[in-house]
């Protein structure tokens, strides 16, 4: 089976996933609408699946799956510390030519975010602290083998159905390999959703990344579909949906690629 038709046959049985899945409970509108809250007060472990291709001379492709739990702390009466972890675990071939393939673990960007329970003037949520890379990749091709440090900030707004806002960081590198390029990135994840009264969301961001030393963007626009169905009494999301390259560069990914994931939910009793 070519690529192309995987792709395809994975797409079709997790949409059939999706609509036959678990039941209907609106009551968890509210649970499902907190997914689109980076910070929100709730413990969840996504797995996030993205699959890319077009990279370098001979159409490489690339399959990572994010590893992303987010862990509230409370803090005091006021305050929250929400720690974000992004661990990538890949498979990828002929990104750079004739490369061959690489498996294991990428780089590991850890962020805190402090942030007030109780939402601002307007009902503005937001939270600011540090963001980490970690030099974990297994492989000299799936990491940058730098340590690297910077500022990460999030503000939204969540009005009936919708969510809307921007996340943000920027990392320098400060330790590391000496023959590896320096890091000095700046992400931004601007994003909107839509949440219905039987949990479905409907989600549109990018995901794009300035790199300063080469000068160039990557600008993926991602457009998912998720809804939230219990296994027994565990609160599941299940999310498919696809992602466009608007812009890459030299070398990177190119047109469409696709999502799909699956977030364990663990509300407060």
């Amino acid at each position: 089976m070519s690529r192309t038709a995987a792709s395809r046959t994975v797409l079709l049985l997790f949409a059939i996933v999706l609509l036959s899945t678990g039941e209907v409970f609106s009551q968890d509108a509210d649970l499902a609408k907190k997914l689109s809250n980076p910070i929100a007060s709730l413990i969840s472990v996504p797995f996030q699946y993205n699959y890319d291709r077009g990279y370098g001379p001979d159409d490489g492709s690339r399959s990572v799956i994010n590893i992303q739990p987010v862990i509230p702390i409370s803090l005091n009466d006021d305050w929250n510390l929400i720690s974000r972890t992004v661990l990538p675990v890949t498979w990828q071939d002929d990104i750079a030519g004739d490369s061959g393939s690489q498996f294991g673990l990428g780089d590991t960007v850890q962020s805190l975010f402090f942030s007030p329970k109780a939402p601002g003037p307007g009902g503005l949520v937001w939270g600011v602290g540090p963001v980490l890379l970690l030099p974990t990749g297994t492989d000299a091709m799936l990491g940058g083998q730098k340590w690297g440090v910077g500022p990460t900030g999030v503000v939204l707004k969540q009005s009936g159905p919708w969510t809307y806002g921007m996340l943000a960081n920027h990392i320098w590198s400060f330790a590391g390999d000496e023959d590896r390029s320096d890091v000095n990135a700046t992400f931004l994840q601007p994003f909107l959703s839509y949440t219905t009264a039987d949990a479905w969301t409907f989600a549109l961001n990018t995901e794009s990344t300035y790199d300063w030393v080469k000068e160039d963007w990557s600008v993926p626009v991602n457009f998912t579909v998720s809804k939230l169905v219990k296994f027994g009494s565990q609160p599941v999301s299940l999310q498919a949906g696809v992602r466009y390259w608007a812009v890459s560069p030299d070398g990177g990914a190119e047109g469409f690629g696709f999502r799909t994931g699956i977030t364990f939910l663990f509300p407060k009793k």
